[in-house]
């Protein structure tokens, strides 16, 4: 028998976008590539413990044929002879959800379900894992992908898996959600082997969002100047970027040191007007130094800003 991608995960569906996704956690190396399965026109599955990766592509083709979560689970596990050391979580398009945890998981292992989510796991220190993703998920506003990476965080720090961290995973399918539109996949990181791996993906996701994924325009904006644009500053001019003296002060020259860290990071997804903006806003809220604020500093300024 294979090994087991022992794990917690999350699997979701936001009503207002049509967004289907799942979150995964694991001490098992490149989980992501194992676990999450999800598509715009169906709905997302998470197949785990001994996985039956067959349970993804069989169970998104059940749900596009119309049939709802639980009866998905109950055709996927029906024929399934080692159905009793499998587990599965299903979101449908429709707005079914269900999972299945089977008798022979290793313990500590359980399911729970939301009206729009189900959290499942196994190996785990015990059931305040899977309370603690399903309370958070509830709580937390903001996106799908928010939610789903507060679900998984909460999860980690009430106990998470028993064994320790390796990998984590977001996926995330929306309507033309993928480049330029061209397919479903909106958000797909992976974070395959790390010590600290949902503190990894977070980080991977921020860079991620910023670089892909669009936001509407701001109605105005705002310009760096003071503590902001003096951090901003000495920091393009670190990169080797701007060679003027870093000063309160956002002039021509900065703006222009501004542009070319666009380029060189493919942030052309905003203007510059509306990246000078975002870091006026979220230099404060910013963690981190160096490029890694640079990039904290937009995140967190882009985010008041809806996605589209």
């Amino acid at each position: 028998m294979q090994p087991s991608p022992s794990t917690f995960s999350i699997v979701a569906r936001d009503p207002e976008t049509d967004a289907v996704g799942v979150a995964v956690h694991s001490k098992f190396v490149g989980v992501g590539a194992v676990v999450p399965f999800a598509a715009a026109d169906a709905g997302a599955v998470a197949t785990q413990s001994f996985a039956n990766v067959a349970y993804g592509p069989d169970g998104l083709d059940l749900l596009r044929d119309g049939e709802r979560a639980g009866d998905v689970v109950d055709a996927l596990t029906a024929d399934d002879p080692d159905a009793p050391t499998r587990q599965v979580g299903v979101v449908g398009q429709d707005g079914s959800v269900a999972a299945f945890t089977g008798e022979e998981c290793f313990d500590y292992a359980d399911d729970v379900q939301g009206d729009t989510y189900t959290v499942q796991g196994n190996i785990l220190e015990g059931p305040e894992t899977l309370t603690a993703m399903a309370e958070t998920y509830e709580a937390t506003g903001g996106g799908l992908p928010e939610r789903l990476l507060a679900a998984l965080r909460a999860g980690n720090e009430a106990g998470g898996d028993k064994r320790g961290e390796q990998a984590a995973a977001l996926y995330v399918a929306k309507p033309e959600g993928g480049y330029d539109g061209g397919n479903d996949r909106w958000i797909d990181v992976r974070v395959d082997d790390h010590e600290t791996p949902i503190d990894e993906l977070e980080r991977v996701f921020r860079l991620y969002d910023v670089t892909l994924l669009a936001r509407a325009e701001p109605e105005e904006t705002r310009e760096l100047s003071g503590e902001a644009a003096l951090g901003v500053e000495t920091i393009l001019a670190d990169l080797g970027l701007y060679d003027g003296t870093p000063s309160e002060t956002f002039d021509e020259d900065a703006r222009a040191a501004l542009e070319d860290f666009r380029g060189l990071n493919n942030f052309e997804n905003h203007s510059l007007d509306v990246l000078e903006d975002a870091l006026a806003r979220g230099w404060d809220d910013a963690a981190g130094e160096g490029e890694t604020r640079l990039v904290n500093a937009l995140w967190h300024g882009l985010s008041r800003l809806e996605r589209r």
